[in-house]
C-alpha cells in the first residue's frame, strides 16, 4: 500500500517570517515597568504637582502647552460652565442617583448625554456658526469695530431672512444680561485674546437690535464657544469642554444630594401629583 504521508520539509528550511507587529502610535500616556509618560513629561516628576488641571486638559486636547494667559481664559470657561442649579442635567443625575445609588457613574452619565441643543450645546454651536460666518468672508477679516459691526449685521440680517436664530443669543433667565459674558470678554482682553470669534460676537452683540427690533443678551455659553475657538482648540471637541466642565458641577450635585437630598422629593411630586386623562391618539395629518 502506497505510503500518503506528506513529505516534510528539510530541517534546515527557512521559517516564513513573522508579519510585523502592529504600531499604535500616541503623544498622550504610555507606560514602562519603571515610568510613565504623558505628553512627552514624565507624569509624576513633570506634571503631577506641578501642571494644573485645566492647563492639563487643555494640552492634552491640543496637544501644545497652552500659555497662562490661554490657561487662564480656558479655566474661565470651564467655571462658566461648571453648574447652573437645578437644570434637567442636574435633576436627571440626582434622580438617576437615586434609582440606582451604587452607580455614580451612572449618574454622571445621565446628566452628561443630556447635553444638547438647549443645554451645554449651545458652546459648540455657536463656535462653530461664528468659524463658518468667519470662513466664508472673502478677503482679509475686519480690523476695526465698524468692519465687524458691518460683518455683524449682514450676518444676522441674514439670519433673520432665513427664519434661523444666532446660536448664543438670549437667554430664558438672564433677560437683562448674562453677567458670564462681559466678564469672559474682560479677561480675554486682559490676556490680549480677543480673536475674530469674539469679535464677532461681540459685534453681534451691538448690532442685532437694528435687525430684530429687540434687545436680547449674548449668553454664557456662546461667549464660551467664541473663546474656544479663539484659542484654536477643535471645533469638534467643544461640547467636550463644556461636558468636562458640567461633569464637575454634577459631581457637585452629587455631593450635595447626600447630604441634603431632594431627588425623591422630586420623584414624589411627579407621582403623586399625576393624573390619568384619555387618551390622546397621534394623527399624523395633525402634525
Amino acid at each position: 500500500m502506497p505510503d500518503r504521508t506528506e513529505p516534510q520539509p528539510p530541517a534546515s528550511a527557512p521559517r516564513p517570517p513573522s508579519p510585523p507587529r502592529p504600531v499604535y502610535q500616541t503623544a498622550l500616556g504610555a507606560s514602562s515597568p519603571e515610568r510613565i509618560t504623558l505628553l512627552g513629561q514624565d507624569l509624576a516628576e513633570d506634571v503631577m504637582g506641578t501642571v494644573g488641571f485645566g492647563e492639563l486638559a487643555f494640552w492634552l486636547a491640543a496637544q501644545r502647552r497652552p500659555t497662562p494667559g490661554q490657561t487662564r481664559v480656558f479655566e474661565a470657561v470651564l467655571a462658566a460652565l461648571a453648574d447652573h442649579g437645578f437644570t434637567p442635567t442636574a435633576i436627571v443625575t440626582r434622580l438617576t442617583y437615586l434609582s440606582a445609588p451604587d452607580s455614580v457613574q451612572g449618574a454622571l452619565a445621565a446628566g452628561l448625554l443630556g447635553g444638547g441643543s438647549r443645554f451645554l450645546g449651545v458652546t459648540e454651536d455657536c463656535g462653530r456658526f461664528l468659524h463658518n460666518v468667519l470662513e466664508a468672508v472673502d478677503g482679509p477679516l475686519p480690523d476695526d469695530d465698524a468692519g465687524w459691526d458691518a460683518l455683524a449685521l449682514a450676518t444676522v440680517t441674514a439670519r433673520r431672512e432665513a427664519g434661523a436664530f444666532v446660536p448664543g443669543l438670549g437667554h430664558h433667565v438672564h433677560k437683562q444680561g448674562d453677567p458670564r459674558t462681559p466678564r469672559l470678554l474682560r479677561i480675554a482682553a486682559e490676556e490680549d485674546l480677543v480673536g475674530p470669534h469674539l469679535a464677532l460676537f461681540a459685534a453681534i452683540g451691538r448690532v442685532h437690535p437694528h435687525v430684530l427690533g429687540k434687545t436680547l443678551p449674548l449668553n454664557g455659553a456662546g461667549v464660551c464657544g467664541a473663546a474656544l475657538a479663539d484659542l484654536g482648540l477643535p471645533l469638534e471637541l467643544l461640547r467636550g469642554f463644556a461636558l468636562l466642565a458640567r461633569t464637575a458641577g454634577l459631581i457637585g450635585q452629587l455631593a450635595e444630594e447626600l447630604r441634603h437630598p431632594v431627588g425623591n422629593d422630586i420623584f414624589l411630586s411627579v407621582d403623586l401629583n399625576n393624573r390619568s386623562i384619555a387618551p390622546d391618539p397621534y394623527l399624523p395629518e395633525q402634525h
